[in-house]
């Protein structure tokens, strides 16, 4: 007696003579790192967002600096057909524009020249030398900051007075450098950490002394540092106000910050000179910016970790 068995495997159909089987799609592996469309989509979408908001001001003061009236910001859909460029003629030809644009260039540079010097020499001697308080000399240094403008704007004005350094460059630049030299001292500090300190060593074996090893070996490779140092003290002495309205009383030493606030006055506000003004000013800097903002990347990122 015999059983007949059936089977359950599915039936696979015969091919035709002379055809083969289509081989089967491989699925595609997302590598490491690679995102979706959709949060590719999502990312340019805040990205564009983003910059909106951050360029909406720059284009809105350029529009209201084209308005030949003060008042024209209070209805500035009339600006657009009476646009014009009197308020930069203005500007360049009534005003002290070239004698605050030179007393700007000289306090900046000066501040930063100085104040980057000081911090340097500052933060790789704090880096490099165990000397006694030499943690309680970075702590003082940041307890510095802690102090608002307004404490101590009247004994350093007592001080300068007594020195001689009231409506000077020497005593703006001086007093600009008690703000810059704490942060960019702890922030080449931190830069100086990240460099071997083999190389101290070598330079000590080759003979050089501990200045000649910082200016010979370090200062060099320390240069994403020192550039991050100085664009961000020369963008605050560009931008201070406080003291430079205090210490400088003559309209031709005006620093652009002062200068933009004499438009404005307690009975009248010209604002479509002032609006001019910026404009002028924000030119060359955002310049300035965009040539070296890759060497202030790449100081900004190094100092970062320790290695």
């Amino acid at each position: 007696m015999s059983t007949t068995t059936t089977s359950s495997a599915p039936r696979v159909p015969a091919q035709r003579p002379g055809t083969e089987a289509a081989p089967a799609r491989p699925r595609r592996v997302r590598r490491r790192g690679e995102r979706s469309p959709l949060a590719k989509a999502l990312s340019h979408g805040i990205l564009a967002v983003a910059s909106l908001v951050a360029l909406f001001p720059v284009v809105w003061l350029t529009y209201l600096s084209l308005g030949p009236d003060k008042d024209d910001y209070l209805h500035p859909g009339n600006i657009a057909s009476k646009a014009t460029l009197d308020n930069y003629s203005y500007v360049l030809q009534h005003t002290q524009f070239f004698h605050w644009a030179a007393t700007t260039m000289i306090v900046a540079l000066g501040t930063t020249i100085i104040g980057v010097l000081f911090a340097a020499t500052t933060g790789y001697a704090v880096s490099r030398m165990r000397f006694p308080g030499y943690r309680s000399l970075m702590w003082v240094l940041l307890l510095t900051q802690a102090f608002p403008i307004a404490v101590l704007i009247v004994p350093i004005y007592e001080i300068f007075s007594e020195l001689g350094l009231i409506d000077t460059y020497q005593g703006l630049i001086l007093i600009n450098c008690t703000t810059i030299v704490p942060y960019c001292t702890w922030l080449l500090k931190g830069y100086f950490d990240t460099i071997p300190a083999e190389i101290d060593e070598a330079g000590r074996i080759d003979g050089l002394s501990p200045f000649g090893t910082f200016w010979r070996l370090i200062l060099p490779l320390a240069k994403p540092g020192i550039a991050v140092a100085a664009f961000y003290a020369f963008i605050t002495a560009l931008a201070e106000v406080a003291f430079a309205n205090t210490f400088m009383l003559s309209d031709t030493k005006y620093t652009f910050a002062i200068g933009l606030s004499s438009f404005v006055s307690e009975h009248d506000a010209q604002w479509n000179l002032m609006a001019a003004t910026a404009v002028l000013i924000a030119i060359p800097v955002t310049a300035f910016f965009y040539l070296v903002q890759k060497h202030l990347v790449a100081g900004l990122t190094a100092g970062g970790t320790k290695g």
